[in-house]
Order: C-alpha cells, then structure tokens, then sequence
C-alpha cells in the first residue's frame, strides 16, 4: 500500500516592522552559518597534520560572536542556535556520505550561504 502525503503551502503578509525583523534574522543566521563555516575550514588548515589538536580543538559558540557582535543579540537566540545545528547537520551529513554511512546521494562539503531573494 502506498502511503500518500499531504502538504500545505502558507504565504505571510508581514507588515514592514515584522519584514525588517525577519530580514534581519535571516541575515544573522546567515552570518552566523557563514563565520562558523569559515572557523573551521581555517581550523582544519591549521591542524591538518595534528589529528589530536584538531579533535580537541573548541570551536567558538554564538555566545562568543554575540560579544564580539552585538547587533547579533537584537534577533532571536534560538534561530542564530539553531545555525550551528544546521551546520553540524552539514558536516555529519557529509562525512556519512563519504564513509558510505548515509543511503541515497552523495552529499558534498557544506557551502556559504547566500543571499538571495525567493520568489
């Protein structure tokens, strides 16, 4: 028996102080994805021979940027969290489809995130 799936599609109508806060949450997580990205394609560079240092190594949290970037505070914490999930969603995504541990297509190195507008 084939199981049939239902799927809803929503369109919001933001008025202009919510767009300005969406836009501004899309841009942080974006940022943040990016700079985490970014710390550890340097990080692998830098340890690339030393596989200890490198399995030790502590990467910086959000906590860490929203210090050195305070308007990351003015969005909502659990969206720029969920950031860093997504990246190590990314990376466990990738090393499983290259070791064979993930069924289906292979899944290449995280990319940047983009911006882009979606019509």
């Amino acid at each position: 028996m084939k199981t049939i799936y239902k799927t809803y599609k929503f369109r919001i109508y933001p008025n202009k102080t919510q767009e300005v806060l969406l836009n501004k949450t899309f841009g942080c997580t974006r940022f943040i994805f990016n700079k985490m990205l970014t710390e550890r394609k340097e990080t692998y560079e830098k340890y690339r021979d030393d596989k200890e240092a490198l399995k030790s190594y502590k990467y910086c949290t959000e906590k860490k940027y929203k210090e050195e970037f305070e308007w990351l505070k003015e969005v909502d914490s659990i969206a720029v969290q969920q950031s860093r999930v997504d990246l190590d969603i990314a990376y466990k995504n990738f090393f499983d489809s290259i070791t064979g541990k993930r069924k289906g297509k292979k899944v290449s190195y995280p990319k940047y995130k983009l911006k882009k507008e979606i019509r």
